[in-house]
């Protein structure tokens, strides 16, 4: 097949019309490896909340390709060379930046494969696709791993102000209708520049940027950790917990074949990256690629009626949206509040002390809007003096924003009233 029959344009219903700017590009998004992603909710479970909100990783990654196209433009246009290798390399970074997502996204993050981020097994992915492309892909994992000599190509793909960023915020507003996550990640890309090697913005973009951070902030409590939002999501980890714990004692369970992969094997980062691993990584990737929310889904509505009355009880609840009630405050709840609440459980439900953790939890949850530990969002002044925005900022206190803050949850089945 040529190039010319590649060319191809996707309506985008954030930006329109998006181009698919090369033929290796074109490639990497027709294999079944990136397919997938179109079976992946961008958001969990958070449409259980904002109905809306059921946009997939796919559409993520072609919004993420196409700011990357416009960065790359209104950076050249500031006497900024980047060959076109180098356009090739940081877009097929943004591209597969997030191929590595499991399930349901950030909601089942550690449960498939213990202590092994998403950025791990994007890392996996390049490397296949890099193997499988002939080594066209090498410059393109520099850039992944920030050991490329051009730094800020890396800033475009993984920074405090990167092309990831501006476009989930941006997506994910737009599908749940929370407008207090609109931001102008036009005027932003028109005003970034590059000074020394660094990712910058213009003074002129201060205003654009400065919206960014609180629309961030704004979007992960209304949003990403909203709290039904959480109570849904951490059902769906208790439900895999427990269907692991199952296939652990041998105990029979339905499951896709990718699925049973990976309840019945004990799949870690220690044992996938060991020197002497476990587990082949291409065999593990290969399972992996062939998982998405389906099969979660579907196996859930089979455990639904399993005879284990705890994986039974936690599928009904995520499947029927019969979520537990769920309490935040600010500080640790007090040990005799939940020792109350785990008495109530095992009255009330007849639940065994053993499985009484599936029934009645707590953990914490945070949230930052800007580090400025981490590598700085810089604003270029008329000067052409660097400051950081935390210090460049004068109608707003960035240091508010830069703060994380902790809220602590507690979950447990709504027909428990405690006094």
């Amino acid at each position: 097949m040529n190039w010319s029959n590649k060319k191809k344009i996707i309506n985008d219903p954030v930006y329109g019309f998006i181009n698919i700017p090369s033929e290796t590009l074109f490639d990497l998004m027709e294999h079944p490896y990136f397919q997938r992603l179109r079976r992946i909710k961008q958001l969990g479970l958070t449409n259980f909340v904002y109905p809306g909100a059921t946009h997939t990783r796919f559409q993520h990654a072609l919004g993420c390709l196409h700011l990357m196209g416009s960065a790359i433009q209104v950076i050249r246009s500031k006497g900024i060379s980047i060959t076109d290798e180098e356009a090739e390399a940081v877009s097929a970074a943004i591209l597969l930046h997030d191929i590595g997502h499991g399930p349901f996204s950030h909601a089942l993050e550690f449960s498939i494969i213990k202590r092994i981020t998403h950025e791990d097994l994007s890392r996996l992915y390049l490397e296949f696709f890099n193997t499988l492309m002939g080594g066209r892909l090498d410059m393109a994992i520099r850039i992944f791993e920030n050991s490329y000599h051009q730094k800020f190509l890396n800033q475009l793909v993984a920074s405090q102000l990167d092309m990831d960023r501006l476009d989930y915020l941006r997506r994910d507003s737009f599908f749940t209708g929370v407008t207090e996550g609109v931001i102008g990640s036009d005027r932003i890309i028109k005003m970034l520049n590059v000074v020394d090697d660094q990712l910058v913005v213009e003074s002129k973009g201060i205003y654009s940027i400065e919206n960014f951070l609180i629309a961030r902030r704004l979007m992960y409590w209304q949003v990403y950790l909203h709290k039904t939002v959480l109570a849904a999501e951490q059902l769906l980890v208790k439900i895999l917990k427990r269907a692991k714990e199952l296939a652990h004692e041998k105990k029979e369970l339905f499951a896709t074949p990718s699925l049973r992969f990976f309840l019945y094997n004990d799949v870690t980062r220690e044992k996938l990256f060991s020197s002497t691993p476990a587990f082949d990584a291409q065999l593990v990737l290969d399972h992996f690629s062939k998982l998405d929310d389906n099969d979660i889904i579907t196996s859930a509505k089979v455990w639904s009626d399993h005879e284990d009355f705890t994986l039974s009880y936690l599928c009904k609840a995520m499947l029927n949206r019969e979520l537990f009630r769920i309490e935040i405050q600010n500080e640790p709840f007090e040990p005799d509040f939940i020792e109350r609440i785990r008495k109530r459980v095992r009255e009330e439900m007849k639940v065994e002390e053993e499985v009484l953790d599936y029934f009645i939890f707590t953990d914490s949850v945070s949230n930052y809007a800007y580090l400025p530990d981490e590598p700085q969002i810089k604003i270029l002044g008329k000067n052409n003096k660097l400051t950081d925005i935390a210090q460049a900022s004068d109608v707003l206190n960035i240091s508010v924003l830069a703060k994380t803050v902790r809220k602590y949850f507690l979950c447990y089945p709504k027909n428990i009233h405690v006094q």
